[in-house]
């Protein structure tokens, strides 16, 4: 079938699919039929084979089967496609949502610029006819109020709304996204207990338990994008708040008492305090718009109260423990992957991988083994345990067994979840399958495309060397610089042909040639001395008589040497 008339077809089915539901009282946009055909289209229950062209049995087919599920409005499945719909249609980033906004302004205050820029004013009159009119476009463009009240004409209070309106938004913000995981956690507790217990997921399959938590992890993602964007709408403020200070610290200092003061000096400040203005209304605008989007997100939660009252689930849930994502994380924490037993597959850690925070995980972050196993259960992957790299994507798992069992054949994994989105639309965006299926990419994902490309940055322990002349050096030694240094050469070298070089030879070296001689080599030899002897002094030997005393009273002492001669010993 040629592409025209393929679009002509799709365009009749939307429209009347659109016109059977609105005659049962269901008002569906075309963006929402479209979704829902595609979406119908995939799944193979109902049997349609994309490479061949639809019958008109086909398309009555077709037509009946979206009407059907477009009118099911009890039906978890349908609220998160109206939703995804909803968020896709009226959320952008912020350049977009400013730059729309000031295209419609700028609209608005075309006519009233047209009158101030064609005026050929001439008479008193007509230039006061002028002034008025600039002053209102002054009025409509600062956004102070109508110009037909002279109230307005006095100074606003913009920083002190934003100061209150923030706090006040990210609370409310900060409430539902509460109230929404602790939905996510009860149902995840149900479907886990349901996983164990086969009989228990037969009587449970008509509560939708599982497409009520795709529902609600739904919500809680638009709620955090919601968050992330006003949180950078307060830092702006914050930031601004500062500059705004200083601009007007600046003027009262240039300003100060005098009577007048040069143009050249104060026109700079004024200019930037009026840019700050124009700051201001465009976070003004962006928190009204975000509130707007996040008041319009609740009444797809409403067939949660219909479907599971509370009776119901105090129910569902007795005997069971409800766990935060944060606890089933730190159960799991310690428990990490093994490289020696997983060695086919590239594993990254976060002490080894510089971006690891910022790399772009597969399936929103969830445990792609257990949703593959267990029918469609979202657990939250805990990257502690180890990412998985396969080919060129990364993928967390919920235990270390998981990520053992998914890394023996991803491929097998990887299908069997592609197969569960076709049957569930509303996967396609909650799960980010958009690759699979380029047909169904969401505007709020296409800037995100990007990031796919981003690359782990490995760290690891490594050395080297770098020689101290890589290269052969280059250095022309015979280069000169010095003038008188190549004239000095020069003259040289003229010398040098007026020279002859002139060789001698002696009779000594006439036919000289190589000589040898021969040497007996020395040899061990050893003598004797004498025989060895000694020489002995002789021992004194001196003797005193007469020490005793006597008779007499005086003591005479006779000194008797009795040392051998010389000779004698």
């Amino acid at each position: 079938m040629p592409p025209t008339q393929a679009e002509s077809v799709i365009k009749n089915i939307i429209r009347e699919i659109g016109q059977e539901c609105a005659a049962h009282g269901e008002i569906v946009s075309e963006t929402l039929a479209a979704f829902m055909v595609k979406a119908v289209v995939l799944d193979p229950r109902n049997g349609f084979n994309m490479d061949r062209t639809l019958m008109k049995s086909d398309v009555q087919k077709l037509i009946k089967l979206c009407v059907s599920r477009l009118l099911d409005s009890k039906n978890p499945s349908l609220d998160t496609i109206k939703m995804q719909v909803y968020f896709d249609m009226n959320y952008t980033s912020r350049e977009e949502f400013l730059k729309e906004h000031h295209r419609i302004f700028e609209s608005r205050l075309g006519s009233v610029t047209r009158e101030i820029t064609d005026n050929r004013a001439c008479s008193r009159d007509e230039l006061e006819s002028l002034y008025r009119k600039i002053v209102s476009y002054v009025l409509l463009r600062s956004g102070l109020g109508s110009p037909t009240d002279i109230k307005v004409v006095r100074e606003a209070t913009v920083p002190a709304i934003l100061q209150e309106a923030i706090p006040a938004t990210t609370q409310h913000i900060d409430s539902q996204l509460q109230t929404a995981q602790d939905q996510a956690y009860r149902y995840t507790a149900i479907l886990e207990k349901v996983a164990k217990n086969p009989l228990m997921s037969m009587e449970l399959q008509p509560f939708m338990l599982k497409e009520a938590l795709y529902n609600v992890r739904q919500y809680e993602i638009f709620l955090q994008i919601i968050l992330s964007d006003i949180i950078a709408c307060a830092q702006e403020v914050e930031m601004m708040i500062k500059q705004l200070g200083a601009q007007l610290e600046q003027l009262k200092m240039t300003i100060k008492s005098k009577t007048a003061v040069p143009t050249s000096q104060v026109f700079p400040t004024f200019i930037a305090l009026s840019n700050l203005w124009t700051s201001f209304q465009n976070e003004t605008v962006l928190i009204s718009v975000l509130s707007n989007l996040t008041t319009h997100l609740e009444p797809f939660l409403g067939a949660h109260e219909h479907l599971f009252p509370e009776k119901v689930m105090q129910n569902l849930l007795e005997g069971l423990t409800v766990k935060t994502d944060v606890c089933r994380m730190k159960e799991h924490m310690e428990d990490r992957v093994h490289l020696e037993d997983v060695r086919k597959q590239e594993w990254l850690f976060p002490e080894t991988t510089a971006n690891f925070d910022k790399l772009l995980i597969q399936y929103r972050g969830f445990c792609a083994y257990t949703f593959a196993t267990t029918d469609g259960l979202l657990l939250p992957g805990n990257a502690a345990i180890g990412i998985l790299k396969y080919k060129e994507k990364y993928y967390t798992f919920n235990t270390r067994h998981a990520a053992y069992l998914f890394a023996e054949s991803p491929e097998k994994y990887i299908d069997l979840i592609k197969e569960q989105a076709q049957k569930n639309a509303e996967l396609i965006q909650l799960l980010e399958l958009h690759q699979q299926f380029e047909t169904l990419i969401p505007y709020s994902q296409m800037k995100d495309v990007d990031k796919h490309h981003i690359k782990p940055i490995t760290k690891c322990e490594s050395s080297t060397q770098t020689d101290t002349h890589i290269l052969p050096p280059t250095i022309v030694r015979s280069y000169e610089w010095n003038e008188w240094e190549l004239r000095r050469k020069a003259i040289k070298l003229a010398n040098l042909r007026q020279k002859v070089t002139h060789s001698v030879q002696t009779d000594l070296s006439h036919m000289r040639r190589e000589n040898c001689s021969q040497v007996y080599p020395p040899k061990d030899a050893s003598t004797q001395s004498m025989r060895e002897g000694s020489t002995r002094v002789p021992r004194p030997q001196i003797y005193i008589a007469g020490l005793r005393g006597g008779q007499s009273k005086i003591t005479y002492g006779v000194k008797v040497n009795l040392t051998r001669a010389v000779d004698e010993t």
